[in-house]
């Protein structure tokens, strides 16, 4: 059903695997990681203009806060009238609220189909396969050389297919080890926790930046309500970015593969280092845009001395006087 997502993402792995056949040996573990690992850098790249224009988006946001606090106020109650000048706002500005979706909405699809993918190796037990029907049974874009080829591949003795809570009868299909849970958790576990360390320390550097430029006076001002409502859920997702996610990949790390952990680790080391970079590309096009405002604002203020053009009634400014 969703052979749309799976055969794309084979035929992904599968050109870079073939790619790194020229340097280093096919049928080893570190070929089959280093295709996940560059599988994850080209997921990446396509997303990295979406998550430029995201970052802009939102900070265009910060900056519409005003308005909006201005329009909820001047149409109280009129929810579709609230709707309707808070769109004329988003197209005056040139944004859209629905951007800061699209990274999180493409890499899902991406994680679960990699995910089928990388099991799909290995169909012992979820499907019944025999041993030598797996073996001899290609793997969407991979014939059964590759599929051969992948699960005799290790990283430390230990089959990239292999996961802490794989069933036993399942172990059969690794006809070249030895292989006990104790050897997979050795493996895996540590894999499992730079995930969670990384999901953590990831979340830890968006909450400081947000803590910083609210320090700096450039987040969002609601006032009332609305101010409590947003800073109590502002809190919230703060929360669980920084404790709940990584709490819940400790939790979850028994079903993930040594394969699947690799492409979960690249990921979250790229957005460590893609996050120190835009944070960097924002500072410096806010401050641009900022020289840009006082600039204009210094060569259109009238010069010292100039006198003003009174543009009242001859009535008006004897009234005035």
């Amino acid at each position: 059903m969703l052979n749309f997502i799976y055969s794309p993402i084979s035929w992904v792995l599968r050109f870079w695997h073939e790619v790194l056949g020229f340097v280093i040996s096919k049928d080893s573990g570190i070929s089959w990681i280093l295709a996940i690992v560059l599988l994850t850098c080209t997921v990446r790249l396509l997303l990295l203009k979406p998550m430029v224009n995201q970052m802009r988006s939102m900070r265009k946001m910060q900056e519409m806060q005003p308005r909006m606090q201005e329009i909820r106020e001047k149409y109280n109650g009129d929810q579709q009238k609230i709707a309707e000048e808070t769109q004329k706002l988003y197209r005056e500005n040139g944004t859209n609220p629905l951007s800061s979706c699209i990274v999180p909405i493409v890499q899902l699809p991406i994680f679960i189909g990699l995910l089928h993918v990388l099991r799909s190796f290995n169909r012992t037990s979820e499907l019944g396969m025999s041993v030598e029907e797996n073996r001899s049974t290609a793997n969407y874009a991979f014939p059964a050389e590759d599929v051969q080829s992948f699960l005799d591949a290790d990283f430390f003795g230990v089959p990239l297919s292999a996961y802490m809570s794989m069933p036993q009868e399942a172990y059969a299909a690794f006809s070249n080890v030895d292989l006990t849970r104790a050897q997979i958790i050795a493996v895996c576990l540590p894999l499992v926790v730079l995930c969670a360390a990384f999901t953590h320390l990831n979340a830890r550097i968006m909450v400081k930046r947000q803590e910083a430029r609210k320090a700096a006076g450039k987040g969002p001002k609601p006032q009332g309500e609305m101010a409590e409502m947003m800073q109590s859920q502002m809190g919230l997702m703060n929360k669980m970015m920084m404790w709940f996610f990584p709490v819940m990949i400790l939790a979850t790390g028994v079903i993930w593969h040594i394969g699947l952990l690799f492409y979960m680790l690249t990921n979250n080391v790229w957005t460590f280092f893609q996050s120190m970079w835009l944070n960097n590309k924002m500072d410096k096009e806010e401050a641009a845009e900022e020289a840009r405002k006082v600039e204009l604002k210094r060569t259109t203020a009238p010069a010292p001395g100039a006198r003003t053009k009174d543009r009242r009634t001859k009535k008006q400014r004897k009234q005035g006087n």
